[in-house]
Parts: structure tokens; sequence; C-alpha cells
């Protein structure tokens, strides 16, 4: 019982810690006359997702693979499929043009490199099944090419991150600094907890960690993106939101992959490929979204479709064990 507590309670400390973090950080930027467009690209953006790093450096740590890989393709599942399914749900969905032809492919490219260096040892015929240092590196290389373009996105664009839609609360240096400490501290013990009991849990059911981190792990470090798609849908700026959500898939794999695997190489489970193959159709069956019914817009049937699929695949998870 001990276990499912301090699941909960760790998934808690994860989205609390990275809430205290990014509004510390914010406000200590904005003291530091840090401009607002730097704050939003570099400090948010990587604030949500700050849960699925910690998880998985603790995970890479304690050489527990199928937490970090579960972790990370649970999470971009949930992202495209839940979240975007409910946020399509409530009101449809306008995307924009450059997401559409840039973003969107570029989340899939991060996935079909991810499964072509989880297929490595069949290529090169080795006997090692590792996302290793090398292939990190690579990662990380691709994700300095995202952020070189979306820092090339904002200036030629800065209307996504004006003032009005980051807001920053003016703090005093003894107030910045308690958060910034609580939000670490917080994502640490969180870190700890969520993947010492989710291993727990999974030897005591007799299934696997993969199980358990990429549905109870992901839905739980997925919620930022969740409240922010869904209060993006109700202003009515789903921009905003895919924008959001795309950028976490790629941060997800290009940066929080890359920055555990050079930490230290993890292993990957043989069976996740089916995972990400499922991964590429569902970023794919996005991008074809984007030119059935309404172009670039996903409607409310197509939420519909997202989330069914998402329940699917959960149901597949439970049953595979």
């Amino acid at each position: 019982m001990i276990e499912y507590i301090l699941l909960a309670v760790g998934i808690f400390l994860l989205v609390k810690g990275a809430d205290y973090l990014v509004k510390g950080s914010t406000s200590l930027a904005k003291r530091l006359r840090v401009p607002t467009l730097v704050i939003g690209l570099t400090i948010v953006a990587f604030g949500t997702t700050m849960p699925e790093l910690t998880v998985n450096l603790f995970a890479a740590v304690k050489g527990l693979g199928e937490i970090a890989f579960g972790n990370i393709i649970g999470s971009n599942m949930a992202n495209i499929l839940l979240i975007l399914g409910i946020t399509a749900i409530i009101t449809n969905v306008k995307i924009h043009k450059s997401t559409v032809w840039k973003e969107i492919p570029f989340s899939f490219l991060a996935v079909l490199i991810l499964f072509v260096f989880s297929n490595a040892f069949l290529l090169d015929k080795v006997s090692i099944n590792y996302l290793l240092r090398t292939e990190a590196i690579i990662l990380l290389f691709f994700f300095v090419i995202f952020i070189w373009y979306v820092f090339g996105l904002a200036k030629r664009s800065r209307t996504q991150l004006e003032d009005k839609k980051i807001k920053i609360k003016e703090r005093s240096y003894w107030t910045i600094f308690p958060i910034i400490i609580l939000g670490i501290i917080a994502l640490f013990i969180g870190g700890q907890w969520t993947v010492n009991s989710a291993a727990t849990i999974a030897r005591n059911f007799g299934v696997s960690e993969f199980l358990i981190s990429a549905s109870i792990v992901a839905i739980g470090t997925s919620l930022p993106e969740l409240a922010t798609a869904i209060t993006a849908a109700k202003r009515k700026d789903t921009n905003l939101a895919v924008g959001n959500i795309m950028g976490s898939n790629i941060l997800n794999i290009f940066w929080i992959l890359g920055v555990t695997a050079v930490i230290n190489p993890i292993a990957f489970p043989v069976f996740a490929r089916v995972d990400l193959i499922i991964l590429m159709a569902t970023t794919f069956l996005l991008f074809l979204f984007m030119f059935i019914g309404k172009k670039h817009q996903l409607e409310r049937w197509k939420g519909i479709v997202f989330v069914i699929a998402y329940i699917l695949y959960i149901i597949f998870l439970i049953v595979r064990g």
C-alpha cells in the first residue's frame, strides 16, 4: 500500500516542484532584466519537461531502462492522443502552418531516429541493445538544431511570447531563492519516490516496469502540458497549446533521452520497438488529420478518435503486461 502512496505523492511533488522551479526562475530572470522572449523559450519551455527529466535521471542511475523509455514514449503518446484529443473535444484546434510542416515532421523525425537506434544491434550485427553515449550526443545535436529553429521562429514572430502570454510575478530575492530551492528539493524527492515505487509496484504485480511508467507515471508527468492545453483551449489560444505539446515531444526524445544516456547508457526494452512504431503511426496520423476535414484543424471528431486510440493503447499495455 505504501508504494501507491509514494507513487502518487512522488508524481505530485514532481509537478509542484517543476511549477515552483519555473516560478522562481522566471521571477529571478525578470529581476535580472532577461527579455520575456528568452524566458519563454528557455525556463518556461524546459520547466514543463522537468518531471520527465527527473524521472529519467533517477531511472538511468539505477539502471532502470524500462522506466526511462516507458516514461518518454508514454508521455509522448499521452501528449498527442490524450491531451490534444481532450483539447480538440473542448474546442476545434487550429494549428499553425509552421507547426504542420515543421514541428510535427520534426517530432516524427525524433521518433524515427530513436527507432533506428533501438534496432542498431540488428543493423550492425552486435549483441548490445543500449542507447549509447555516442547516440545520445547525436540526439543532443538535433536538440541544438531544434532550439536554433525555435529562436529563429520567435524572432520572426514575437506575438506568441508577448508579455501577456507569460505572466511573471514580481518577487523579492528573499522569496525567489526559497521557491527555487523548494522546487529542486520537491523534484529530487518526487523523482526518487516515483522511480522506486514504480519499480516496486511492477515487481509486486509481475508486470513490466515499462507498463507502469508508460501509463501512470507518463500521465502524471504530462499533467503540466495537460493543464496548459486545457487553459489555452478555454482561451481559444490553441496555437500555444499545440506548440507546447509538440515542443515537449521533441524535447522528450532529443533533450531528455540525450542527457539521460550521456550520464549513463540505458538499455532498450526489446518489446518497446512496437511502442515506437505505434508512436510513429500516431504522429503521422496527427499530420494526416491536418488535411482531412477542415484543413490544419483538429476537429471534435478527431479528438474523440485520439482519446479512443489512447484508451486502446493503455489496454494494449495492460494485456501485454
